[in-house]
């Protein structure tokens, strides 16, 4: 959270374009509404393509111009399911197309996502975008979610999207003193 991670993407995609390299860009569809916009904080934004649990990037992107595809782009890989990122290694291995994934590493409880879990094992590179803590300066490597009355959630459904109303991104320290989970 804050640490510019769709930004960042964005701006790479950017660089493709400009240079007249076709991209691919997802972003994981949570339920049944359409978002298929990648927007950053800083208000740029770009079309992307919805991918909801059943979707097979690999079949997708075999049906596509291969030859002309110069990268894909996942917007909150931490969403996708474990053979999803599978898929993605495929296309990586087997259709030479450099995949390029951003997303959190663990939810409001400290435990990794399944996407990024899976990505985590099985990255050829993993690039850390640094954020600081709500409360210090130091680094953030923990999300808490807060809830009405403005204290740190320790249970409930692990996908709840929603922005600064509703995350902070925080350091382990005062990740361990609001939650007690650590």
């Amino acid at each position: 959270m804050n640490a510019g991670k769709s930004t960042a993407l964005l701006q790479t995609n950017h660089n493709f374009i400009e240079n007249n390299l076709k991209t691919l860009v997802f972003i994981p569809q949570l339920d049944d509404s359409s978002i298929s916009k990648i927007v950053s904080r800083i208000g740029i934004e770009v079309d992307a393509i919805p991918a909801n649990s059943n979707f097979n990037f690999y079949k997708y992107t075999k049906l596509e111009d291969t030859k002309e595809i110069k990268s894909i782009f996942i917007d909150e890989v931490q969403f996708l399911k474990k053979d999803q990122i599978d898929q993605l290694s495929k296309i990586a291995d087997n259709l030479n197309i450099p995949v390029m994934c951003y997303g959190l590493r663990t939810n409001f409880m400290g435990e990794l996502f399944e996407g990024s879990d899976r990505l985590l094992s099985i990255a050829d590179n993993l690039h850390e975008i640094k954020t600081i803590c709500s409360y210090c300066t130091r680094k953030a490597t923990m999300v808490i979610k807060i809830n009405s009355e403005g204290k740190a959630e320790t249970q409930g459904a692990e996908i709840k999207i929603g922005g600064n109303d509703l995350y902070k991104s925080v350091c382990r320290k005062h990740f361990r003193k609001l939650t007690k989970l650590v």
